[in-house]
């Protein structure tokens, strides 16, 4: 549909803009209203095929509306952040989301992942309004760099270190632990997702074998590692913070104790960070639905990638969500 021109009386000639007239040039507001839809679901190159138009338009688009968006935000209200990084693109190419932890609503998106994301994050928020005293309480995974940045950017913020982070760390033990055992018992082969899944969530088959291989603790280490990783999150489960102090204190001094040396790094980083943790279990504050952007250890599992060219930069499209971790069963003892 060709849109009539008019003839101003400064001699200057007008396109009318007709009411259905979209934020883009070419286009009409239910187009990109459907385009916006899609971009939710889907990536940037999906959208481009459905609708027949480029990539680049595409992007063009969702920049467009994001940006009116972020003109009238207003982030005064916020006192409490999860900070968390993910992948952009294949390689270590990482962005930095800031998000609040009440709304669930994507705050900040920056590139890199070390302390100067924190800062860019810092000055993204006082530009809405938000400033950095106003923050009470951040939640981040353990990293240095990002202890380091929040630290000196957020100077009234509480860290907390989320449950997720910390049992993410242990599934790393428990996958370590695994490889080094199974060179000499090759009844582990296999067993590598039975033990890192949740049991709940395993086959008939896959949990009569996991059953088994606990039924061995007393020889093989692998099944005491799990049994460690079972027990660290049934105390982080809990919300009376004496009780979360105390009793993760005594499952550090336990695993320390033990021969199983790939957990033992584990008890020291909570150790370390142990009134981090504790102050999660009262404030509850964690990352986007699901916990932390982070597959289990081991070969990255599939999940939705930021575009390379430009995506990371439109902070209203959402991540996917990964499966809640569920409380465990197990009331098994202490291992040593």
């Amino acid at each position: 549909m060709r849109t009539p021109r008019v003839k101003l009386p400064d001699g200057s000639v007008h396109l009318v803009k007709p009411p259905f007239a979209g934020r883009l040039s070419g286009f009409t507001l239910l187009f990109e209203a459907l385009l916006l839809m899609l971009a939710f679901e889907m990536p940037f190159a999906a959208v481009a095929r459905i609708v027949g138009i480029s990539p680049h338009r595409v992007i063009a688009i969702c920049r467009r509306y994001v940006a009116l968006v972020l003109a009238e935000a207003d982030f005064s209200d916020f006192t409490a952040l999860a900070i968390n990084e993910t992948s952009r693109a294949r390689g270590h190419d990482y962005v930095t989301l800031a998000a609040g932890t009440v709304k669930r609503r994507v705050l900040s998106m920056t590139d890199g992942r070390d302390a100067k994301a924190a800062a860019t994050i810092a000055g993204e928020l006082t530009e809405r309004g938000c400033p950095p005293e106003q923050i009470e309480s951040v939640s981040i995974d353990m990293s240095p760099a990002f202890i380091k940045g929040v630290g000196e950017q957020l100077p009234n913020a509480r860290i907390t270190f989320d449950k997720f982070h910390v049992v993410w760390h242990a599934n790393a033990a428990v996958d370590k632990m695994r490889r080094i055992e199974q060179c000499s018992d090759k009844s582990l082969k296999g067993m590598r997702w039975s033990l890192l899944k949740d049991r709940d969530s395993l086959k008939p088959e896959a949990a009569v074998e996991l059953d088994a291989l606990i039924a061995r603790m007393a020889s093989v280490r692998t099944a005491r590692a799990w049994v460690y990783k079972e027990r660290l999150r049934e105390i982080l489960e809990r919300k009376q913070i004496n009780v979360v102090r105390a009793r993760l204190l005594h499952w550090c001094r336990c695993v320390m104790r033990s021969k199983v040396e790939p957990m033992k790094a584990v008890s020291t980083l909570v150790r370390r960070h142990l009134e981090g943790i504790v102050a999660w279990a009262q404030t509850r504050d964690q990352w986007l639905p699901g916990g932390p952007q982070r597959p289990v250890p081991g070969r990255q599992a599939p999940r939705a990638r930021l575009h390379p060219h430009g995506h990371h930069q439109i902070r209203g499209l959402p991540h996917r969500r990964q499966a809640g971790l569920q409380r465990s069963q197990s009331s098994c003892r202490q291992p040593t």
